[in-house]
């Protein structure tokens, strides 16, 4: 996958892993409650049975989500391909790498929303290399279990340092997850 897409989501490579791993409730946004783990009953092979009507059918909040890619990366680069469909054993650590995974993507989206404040040039370089330490490394799942203890620790520090150079207007909401 290039650098370039790598925060495209394309279910096609994925095996519906946030079918299995997202929790919902029955309210504005879903039809029914769901819970984390369990393959949702809309679920048919890795498709949704009811893709093409599901705001009609109750569900816009599965329009609405977007893993960034995570779900491909992990099915593509991860496991090779496979799924817990074909390998049902695999579930739990499929599962376990696309929740991670989602943490080292919405960091990359947060690092390139970071790229366009005015950084002083030795965070502006820091910038760039958590950037390239997430976009390039080829994760395996004890490396995305380590994650969120090392680098996405590292990474958080980070955003700390450089929120108070926000400008006036610049959306907020891509640091308040994940900050310290």
């Amino acid at each position: 996958m290039s650098q370039t897409d790598l925060l495209k989501t394309d279910c096609s490579k994925c095996a519906a892993l946030c079918c299995v791993v997202l929790i919902f409730d029955k309210g504005k946004d879903f039809a029914f409650d769901k819970n984390p783990g369990e393959p949702c009953r809309n679920l048919s092979g890795h498709s949704c049975s009811i893709h093409n009507t599901l705001e009609k059918d109750g569900f816009p909040g599965c329009v609405a989500y977007d893993c960034l890619g995570a779900g491909n990366r992990v099915v593509q680069d991860v496991f090779s391909g496979q799924s817990w469909q074909q390998t049902p054993h695999l579930l739990r650590n499929m599962t376990e790498a696309f929740s991670a995974m989602c943490e080292v993507h919405k960091r990359i989206d947060r690092l390139r929303a970071a790229e366009t404040l005015p950084l002083e040039p030795q965070d502006a370089q820091s910038c760039r290399d958590f950037r390239a330490q997430l976009e390039q490394r080829r994760w395996s799942g004890s490396e995305l279990n380590d994650f969120e203890v090392g680098l996405a620790l590292e990474i958080d520090l980070f955003f700390y340092k450089i929120k108070d150079l926000l400008p006036p207007g610049f959306s907020e909401e891509i640091w308040e997850t994940n900050l310290i």
